[in-house]
């Protein structure tokens, strides 16, 4: 099993590059080395700028490379489409311009990635983790964002070689069991594969170990978190936002919640999964202090067990 652990801006509170509070991207960088890490993701479109010489500068002094790109916007509204096929455009002509991770033995498709996620819809932010209230999309609307995926990863494949991802996220309309299914329905694994996260999964009722276990031929990438239950029973128990229970600490360093990450590194073994496997940890950008110390607690934890 040959298996390696990247980052994501998102571990310093970097999830809305308007946030006033985010740390600087270069600092991202400095740290995500010091934890360990030799690859890193890109983050949400406009926080890491899209210049080639500047970013290869910064990434060449940490000894890192990009492991993928996201577009994490509205995928349903048509008024959003031309906006999401120039994102598609300035992430691909970037990440493909840098220099490329070394391609896993047994790695499906080559980094970098184009992660794709839904979000921006307040009617199911507020009811994440919720499958039984959340509501769900209209037959029209749901065609309407499987038709603008099929558009964005034909566009990143086609144009530009770079592998499309589609990951449910927790306050997104693709989000919940009856939804991925749905979605593994409508995209073919020609067109685009899947990234499964561990903790979106938890998170949104849904057994991370089983679901690895079950789409495996779909996976192409997937994300490692871990979840405080405490603070998961708690907020569950409250009507908030997705991001806002983050703020309040539901994603904890790995090893210190609720994941079995022996079974889950057990099961790798099984799936003979090879490639990039990225940490989260969302959190409120002003606790970016704390950061190195929690992504280097995953890293060290996950090394520690057989990663």
């Amino acid at each position: 099993m040959s298996i390696k652990i990247s980052g994501a801006p998102c571990c310093w509170g970097v999830d809305d590059p308007q946030n006033p509070y985010l740390p600087p991207w270069e600092r991202v960088l400095n740290e995500a080395s010091q934890a360990g890490y030799k690859g890193i993701e890109l983050g949400p479109y406009g926080y890491i700028p899209m210049d080639i010489e500047r970013v290869q500068d910064e990434l060449s002094k940490h000894d890192l490379t990009i492991i993928a790109g996201t577009i994490f916007d509205d995928l349903v509204s048509e008024s959003n489409i031309e906006n999401l096929l120039q994102q598609v455009d300035d992430i691909c002509t970037l990440i493909t311009k840098l220099p490329p991770s070394p391609k896993e033995k047994g790695q499906k498709f080559p980094t970098p990635y184009l992660v794709i996620i839904d979000w921006g819809h307040d009617e199911r932010d507020f009811n994440a983790g919720h499958p039984d209230r959340a509501p769900r999309l209209s037959t029209q609307d749901w065609d309407k964002m499987m038709n603008h995926i099929r558009s964005l990863s034909e566009r990143a494949w086609n144009l530009y070689g770079v592998r499309p991802v589609i990951h449910p996220h927790a306050g997104g309309y693709i989000e919940f069991a009856d939804e991925i299914k749905k979605l593994l329905e409508d995209i073919p694994y020609e067109t685009a594969g899947l990234c499964l996260d561990t903790g979106h999964l938890y998170y949104s009722k849904m057994d991370p170990v089983q679901w690895l276990r079950d789409y495996a031929d779909r996976m192409d990438y997937i994300h490692f978190k871990d979840i405080d239950l405490d603070i998961y029973h708690q907020v569950m128990d409250e009507q908030i936002r997705f991001f806002d229970a983050c703020g309040k600490g539901v994603m904890c360093p790995i090893g210190q919640g609720i994941m079995d990450y022996h079974s889950i590194h057990q099961l790798l073994k099984e799936i003979h999964y090879h490639g990039y496997i990225t940490i989260e940890q969302e959190r409120d950008p002003r606790n970016a202090d704390t950061s190195l110390r929690d992504v280097k607690q995953s890293v060290d934890y996950l090394k520690s067990v057989g990663y």
